[in-house]
């Protein structure tokens, strides 16, 4: 296989925490196989989500654009079938794709009259190849027991007694194990873990993980609040752990089969979790505990253990996939290839940008310094993140920032502006 067209793994989990992550902080050891990845690739020290939702964030991923250009702008909203996917774009370029795990854009397509149903391959934005997935994993199954569903509509049982990560897992070694012919490969592992379990109401971690993760140190941004992260935190933690282990299966069976030196795999989540202290469950947050993210990349184009300071986004990963396979990016992706800021682009842009939906219509920026959120109408939120870092102390009201509300509100308007969004007035705090 030519080293120009490397594979592609994507290992995607769901609301997870940055700072659950051992590369990033997290005093216990629950992330040594990612925290290995970061040592001998790249680590996005500054990275966030581009919507804190599932499946609007699942879209942006699929198709390069924001949630609002596709028509994704909250959950249940299915994808266009004429949007030209990521796996579309490798599948054109002589790729063979595969996705596993969960998939949340078909949802509410006349196909799909619940959904505990199989997808129809229509409605897979172009994964042809390999498919074993669930439109909504977490209402086909639970940590112990459940089923996804196989290219041909049959249900893939989990094994009993086996937890659903390693499941997940399986199902994408399988892909990489029996594949036939010499064309490079694409595989989407999108894992539930560490969300919340729906009719549950709670995490839930493997069997032993409240007593083993149950010395946990508190995150700054939860002590003293509200919230249940306290009955929640170790399973949350074994969840992450979980997904860690079954990080190291799939880097130990690429070296096996002899590509995992010209692999790029990317690691990273759609958005994090709050605990309940900002809003009434997890996500829909414009704070670090819901947008910010863990980021890693190893194998060709992201190699010497370094760490980039700059701002990513859950936007930039499609171009950056594209980019690792030699594939252009087209103009409509929003976003921008990470190799560009390993290699020491100078015009990257210094913010990110997130749409929020379902808690209200949302929009923020993210700088490195201040982060400012509003609707479409009134500013919100206004934290300084150096004298602040757990974003308690809201100032948007205070009346000695008002330079740099004005200042980041025209930072907001220009990136909606980008996103392909109308311009919206931006009144001041009430």
């Amino acid at each position: 296989m030519s080293a120009s067209r490397p594979n592609v793994v994507f290992f995607f989990s769901d609301q997870q925490r940055w700072d659950t992550c051992g590369c990033y902080g997290q005093p216990l050891d629950v992330t040594p196989n990612l925290d290995q990845m970061a040592a001998d690739g790249v680590r996005f020290e500054n990275a966030f989500t581009c919507q804190p939702v599932c499946g609007p964030a699942r879209a942006a991923l699929q198709t390069g654009k924001y949630p609002t250009d596709t028509g994704c702008w909250r959950n249940n909203i299915h994808l266009p079938q004429d949007e030209k996917t990521v796996a579309h774009w490798f599948s054109d370029w002589g790729y063979e794709v595969g996705y596993v795990g969960k998939w949340h854009l078909a949802s509410d397509a006349p196909e799909m009259d619940n959904r505990e149903k199989p997808v129809p391959p229509e409605l897979r934005g172009g994964w042809k190849d390999y498919w074993v997935a669930a439109d909504v994993l977490e209402f086909t199954s639970h940590s112990y027991d459940g089923h996804m569903f196989n290219a041909d509509g049959s249900k893939y049982e989990f094994e009993e007694g086996r937890y659903r990560a390693d499941c997940v897992c399986d199902a994408g070694l399988d892909f990489i194990r029996t594949r036939e012919g010499d064309d490079p490969f694409f595989l989407f592992m999108s894992f539930i873990e560490p969300h919340h379990q729906n009719d549950m109401k709670r995490y839930e971690g493997p069997t032993g993980s409240k007593e083993r993760w149950a010395d946990f140190e508190v995150p700054g941004d939860l002590v003293g609040t509200e919230g249940d992260w306290r009955e929640n935190y170790p399973d949350y933690l074994g969840c992450c752990n979980s997904l860690d282990e079954n990080l190291g299966r799939v880097r130990a069976m690429l070296d096996e089969m002899g590509v995992g030196e010209n692999t790029v795999i990317i690691y990273t989540s759609d958005h994090g979790s709050h605990f309940c202290t900002r809003n009434s469950e997890y996500k829909r947050s414009p704070h670090d505990g819901c947008l910010r993210i863990p980021m890693i990349a190893c194998g060709p184009g992201f190699e010497g253990g370094q760490v980039m300071d700059g701002i990513a986004s859950l936007i930039d990963i499609p171009a950056t996939f594209l980019h690792a396979a030699g594939i252009p990016v087209p103009d409509v992706y929003h976003g921008r290839a990470l190799q560009e800021m390993v290699a020491g682009a100078e015009d990257w842009p210094e913010e990110a940008f997130a749409q929020i939906s379902e808690s209200q219509t949302g929009r923020c920026v993210r700088t490195l310094k201040s982060m400012a959120a509003s609707d479409v109408y009134f500013e919100e939120y206004l934290y300084d993140n150096e004298a602040d870092p757990h974003q308690k102390s809201n100032l948007v009201r205070d009346p000695d920032y008002a330079e740099v509300r004005a200042e980041l509100c025209e930072t907001l308007k220009r990136r909606m502006a980008e996103a392909g969004e109308a311009e919206a007035e931006i009144k001041a705090a009430e």
